[in-house]
């Protein structure tokens, strides 16, 4: 049997085209300032601009050969996110952490987390499972990630995990307080190798509270949210004081 050719044929066809086509959106490239603010962004986190240093913003653009407002405009995101303190009349800084600081970011995602908790598991069994499933796929992960000593990965599946919790709750305004931790949350978990000391406490605390919300009590999963936070809380306060003491961390160079 042949294939149909003529006008009614290249009409079908692009019926067909236009039918796979649907759904699909234009990709729309990041604004610069964005990309920049993104890469300032893994920089800090990583340690590679270290705590209570200048960052130069002729120098950035000038190394990433950008102009000078696209970098402000970065520079004041960070700013805004937490990441950079603006000093006036000195320039912007890279925040320092103290003790007290480790103290409220996790007291603080201890309450939003278990504001989202008690969300969540007021809903259907289904819908606690359909959560409880998610936050178990991104939990199983982590022993990989560990095994590797790959604690970009570790950190990143951690906060991802207790984000998706924020997540799933559908409040719109927990989640954008929940967003303002998030980075400094990341500088609280750099280098996990040394705040943790049995990193296999990691895993089995999130495969445990990501079980928990299916089909545990809210008691059960405060106690154990509470025991994980408090205990990244004192693993990143030691880790904190270690750095300190060692110079504030890696040799900073404002190099990009």
């Amino acid at each position: 049997m042949t294939a149909a050719r003529g006008p009614l044929a290249r009409k079908e066809r692009n019926r067909e085209e236009m039918t796979k086509a649907a759904g699909l959106s234009a990709i729309t490239p990041k604004p610069i300032a964005v990309r920049i603010a993104d890469l300032l962004r893994e920089r800090i986190v990583h340690g590679l601009f270290a705590p209570g240093e200048q960052i130069n913003e002729a120098l950035v653009a000038r190394q990433l050969g950008v102009s000078r407002p696209s970098v402000r405009e970065a520079l004041q995101r960070l700013c805004q996110e937490g990441l950079l303190v603006n000093r006036p009349n000195r320039g912007v800084f890279v925040i320092e952490l103290t003790n007290q600081d480790v103290e409220e970011i996790y007291g603080v995602r201890e309450i939003l987390e278990i504001g989202a908790a008690e969300i969540i598991t007021a809903r259907s069994a289904q819908r606690r499972r359909e959560v409880s499933d998610e936050l178990v796929g991104i939990a199983s992960q982590l022993p990989a990630a560990l095994a590797a000593s790959d604690w970009a990965l570790v950190s990143r599946l951690d906060l991802d995990f207790h984000t998706a919790l924020i997540v799933h709750a559908g409040n719109s305004r927990l989640l954008r307080a929940y967003s303002t931790l998030a980075a400094e949350s990341l500088i609280c978990m750099f280098n996990l190798e040394q705040a943790y000391p049995t990193p296999n406490t990691l895993s089995h605390d999130h495969m445990a509270m990501a079980k928990l919300i299916a089909d545990g009590t809210m008691t059960q999963i405060h106690s154990a949210f509470h025991r994980h936070l408090s205990g990244a809380e004192g693993h990143a306060t030691a880790t904190l004081e270690a750095r300190s003491l060692d110079h504030h961390g890696p040799a900073a160079t404002n190099g990009l």
